[in-house]
């Protein structure tokens, strides 16, 4: 005998409870019943939303009913039981019933019940399982600049995970191995602080390299979290020595300036000529050795050392004053590309004219004469004359040619 489809207002809550305990050891999980629920387990994040569903295949009007992981009835039928705002009805009808719970908290985690209310009770159960969203990383071990050379300790932790979340390390985009993490149950929760350490031997080419700390975890859907922060490196300058001109000219001012690239920036530079000393007319002032006027004389190569709290280091550069008419490797290449262009031109025009030429002497000019032809070999006037009339008929044209 099935319970009515739709319970008066008599019925009470607890009631619901007591048929229901009494019922739940005569559960039928029989494939073949058509009255046997159906329910699916589902996982869902700290702060979501999930949708329980509860089937049945055939309906006699009994209702479906949703209980909570404390067995407190949640709906019954449309009705609902528990004053849970959270909780709201998605779709109710003979064969199904549907519920939402959103906001979802870890203490929502467990088995929740669908029973239907046939004689003897039928119920499936549905397993919640609640994800804890890890925090954004926090690390540690960047507060004061490393010296190159030495080592440094690097510490990433994030809290709230649930299960543990895994720590991954990048220097730069290249992902590098850290210290197996380290995982601490929270006394309040039950989520797990998770942390690990990264130890790296510093360069100076690892100044301002960014070094990220990325969490994986399946409760981040849109890809992980992660905090990245850049490393501070001290060391030693490294010298070049920059030249005013690549043509130092003789009778010309000139100067040579010393780049020391060094964190922090060098603050001491000393100027010296190689095997000698600099000369009377070279006055050194901090980076800058000036040349009032250059002489052939001051040929010969030149130290910069430059000095900051990390270490010193030095740079040369080989001094050859040029002739006062020498002319530097750019303006000879101009030349050279002037000189190819006027060639290039001549050549043209010559060609214009031969083709011109030959053109005019292919087209030849052809005109008719006027003379008879043989009136000059007459031998008197009047065989001339009629030799002439008679002449222009059969007379070949005559062509002269000009250019």
């Amino acid at each position: 005998m099935a319970f009515p489809s739709a319970p008066s207002a008599l019925w009470s809550v607890s009631l619901l409870t007591v048929l229901f305990t009494a019922a739940v050891h005569s559960n039928i999980d029989s494939g073949d019943d058509p009255l046997q629920p159906v329910t699916s387990d589902e996982t869902v994040s700290v702060g979501g939303k999930v949708t329980l569903t509860c089937r049945v295949a055939a309906s006699d009007n009994s209702s479906l009913q949703w209980s909570n992981t404390a067995q407190q009835t949640l709906y019954f039928g449309e009705k609902r039981a528990l004053r849970d705002n959270r909780i709201q009805l998605h779709h109710s009808t003979p064969n199904e019933l549907s519920i939402t719970i959103a906001d979802v908290q870890l203490s929502d985690e467990g088995e929740y019940t669908c029973s239907i209310f046939t004689m003897p009770v039928r119920t499936a159960r549905a397993t919640v399982t609640v994800l804890g969203v890890p925090s954004k990383p926090q690390m540690s071990g960047f507060e004061t600049a490393v010296r190159e050379g030495e080592t440094v300790t690097l510490t990433c932790t994030s809290s709230g995970s649930k299960p543990p979340a895994k720590l991954h390390w990048y220097k730069g985009d290249q992902e590098v191995e850290g210290r197996p993490d380290v995982l601490a149950p929270d006394p309040d929760d039950p989520t797990y602080n998770v942390s690990s350490e990264l130890t790296l031997q510093v360069s100076a080419n690892d100044d301002n390299v960014l070094i990220t700390c990325a969490v994986d975890h399946p409760s981040l859907t849109m890809g992980n979290k992660r905090t990245e922060k850049a490393l501070q490196v001290l060391y030693a300058p490294n010298v070049h020595i920059q030249p005013e001109t690549d043509l130092p000219r003789e009778g010309e001012k000139f100067f040579l300036r010393c780049l020391g690239n060094g964190k922090p920036e060098p603050s001491n530079y000393f100027w010296e000529k190689k095997d000698g000393e600099l000369p009377p007319l070279a006055k050194p002032d901090g980076a800058v050795l000036h040349f009032s006027m250059l002489n052939k004389t001051d040929n010969g190569v030149y130290l910069c050392h430059a000095e900051n709290d990390i270490g010193k280091s030095k740079g040369e550069y080989t001094l050859l004053v040029q002739d006062p008419t020498a002319m530097s490797t750019s303006s000879g290449v101009d030349h050279a590309v002037i000189g190819g262009v006027v060639a290039v031109i001549v050549f043209i025009m010559l060609c214009l004219l031969i083709v011109l030429g030959r053109y005019l002497i292919r087209h030849k000019g052809t005109y008719l004469t006027h003379e008879a032809k043989g009136s000059d070999d007459a031998p008197d006037a009047d065989t001339a004359i009629i030799n002439a009339e008679g002449g222009h008929s059969g007379a070949e044209d005559k062509k002269e040619y000009f250019i």
